[in-house]
């Protein structure tokens, strides 16, 4: 099986190539505009590329004739949508557009797996609205929700106009060691590790701290892609997500709680978007249905293995150069 993972360099496209060398004899081919070219396995190879280009997007699919593409490569970062709304639209969705293309004019029919996300459903109605269902309409309320929407429906549009074997997964908020500064509990734990290494002072800057979220371990969401490439049926829409919200609160309140530090907290006034949802947790129903999957990594653990990760970071992060 010839696997072609754009993204493979990135925090879920590391954990899930991990999966796939540990549970599969794939062969797998990692596509990146800024991919790294790091082998960890032999059944690993590379293509730097950017996905943008049509044209060597034919060039990659046409020579490596994957069986199955995982896309997960994006521009994944709300506060940069915001930003510029039209590069990631672009960056989100003509790279798919240009894989779909280029499988239909080399007439090949791998599975394929679309990573979508929790964003496309913006902020709940009421709370009878919740658990998100993926029955329930698509309200976005940032340009990157507006990508992904646009991304779903490029992929369902497909799978009706071309007959492509396409499962579109929607992971909600996925947190885990090896992340760069996308998320709360990311950049709460990369504070406090420089903090017990006296490299900056014992002041936490938060943002909004009542906000609830449905964080799952990056670990547990491979494994889902993993059973949806197996078991998903062509054509449809699976969330990935704990059904439990926790609040960004308690996410600190377990890293402050790992740390021999005394540590301050203020707010920070720019870490609060300008259009946040205050809740959002969904349903995993479906996708345990089809594929048998649970969560199995506790929270607390997940948390305690992000600060560990930071910890290790700051440790072997180059020593400043003195003037």
């Amino acid at each position: 099986m010839r696997v072609l993972i754009t993204g493979m360099n990135g925090f879920a496209g590391s954990h899930l190539a991990d999966l796939l060398i540990a549970e599969t004899h794939w062969l797998l081919i990692g596509a990146s505009r800024n991919a790294s070219g790091e082998r960890t396995s032999p059944r690993m190879s590379w293509w730097n590329l950017d996905l943008r280009d049509a044209d060597a997007v034919k060039r990659l699919i046409k020579l490596e004739r994957p069986d199955l593409v995982i896309h997960l490569a994006a521009q994944p970062y709300v506060p940069a949508a915001w930003d510029d709304p039209w590069a990631t639209f672009e960056m989100n969705v003509r790279p798919q557009q240009n894989l779909f293309d280029a499988l239909l004019a080399s007439r090949l029919t791998p599975r394929i797996l679309i990573a979508s996300s929790v964003e496309v459903y913006g902020p709940p109605s009421d709370t009878g609205d919740l658990p998100f269902r993926e029955t329930r309409p698509t309200m976005p309320v940032n340009p990157y929700g507006v990508s992904k929407v646009a991304q779903e429906a490029m992929a369902l549009q497909y799978r009706r106009s071309h007959g492509l074997d396409v499962v579109v997964a929607r992971p909600f908020n996925h947190i885990g060691p090896r992340q760069t500064m996308s998320s709360a509990a990311n950049q709460f734990a990369q504070q406090i590790a420089e903090i017990e290494a006296g490299l900056r002072e014992p002041v936490l800057r938060v943002g909004n701290m009542t906000a609830q979220r449905d964080f799952s371990d990056v670990r547990d969401v491979a494994r889902a892609y993993l059973g949806l490439i197996r078991l998903g049926e062509p054509g449809e829409i699976y969330n990935i997500c704990s059904g439990q919200p926790r609040s960004v609160q308690a996410l600190l309140d377990i890293l402050l709680s790992k740390s021999h530090k005394t540590i301050a907290i203020e707010p920070d006034p720019a870490r609060i978007r300008p259009a946040d949802t205050l809740i959002s947790y969904g349903s995993n129903e479906k996708l345990s249905a089809v594929t048998g999957w649970a969560p199995r990594i506790p929270f607390e653990q997940t948390v305690s293995d992000i600060l560990d990760d930071w910890r290790e970071r700051v440790r072997t992060a180059p020593a400043p150069m003195s003037s």
